[in-house]
């Protein structure tokens, strides 16, 4: 099977142990993911958002690390232990 590219929009929310992810959301291209993520980062209960992309392949599970699109708001520092 051939590489495919996933865009997604992440919320983010504020707890007591720090901003952490909400439920991320695929959308059908890079536009509408920046669009949803900057909703997001406006929506009351988040404090931020990111839109970022994923390439690889589903079959094999193998995929590139996330290229963020852009930023909204208040994201973690370290996205790697996303």
């Amino acid at each position: 099977m051939s590489e495919v590219t996933y865009y997604v929009a992440l919320p983010f929310v504020a707890t007591c142990n720090g901003i952490l992810p909400g439920e991320a959301v695929e959308c059908f291209n890079p536009n509408s993911a920046v669009i949803r993520a900057k909703a997001f980062s406006h929506k009351p209960g988040y404090v931020g958002a990111l839109a970022f992309s994923r390439t690889g392949d589903p079959a094999t599970g193998d995929f590139r690390d996330a290229k963020i699109i852009c930023s909204f708001g208040k994201v973690p520092n370290d996205l790697s232990k996303l």
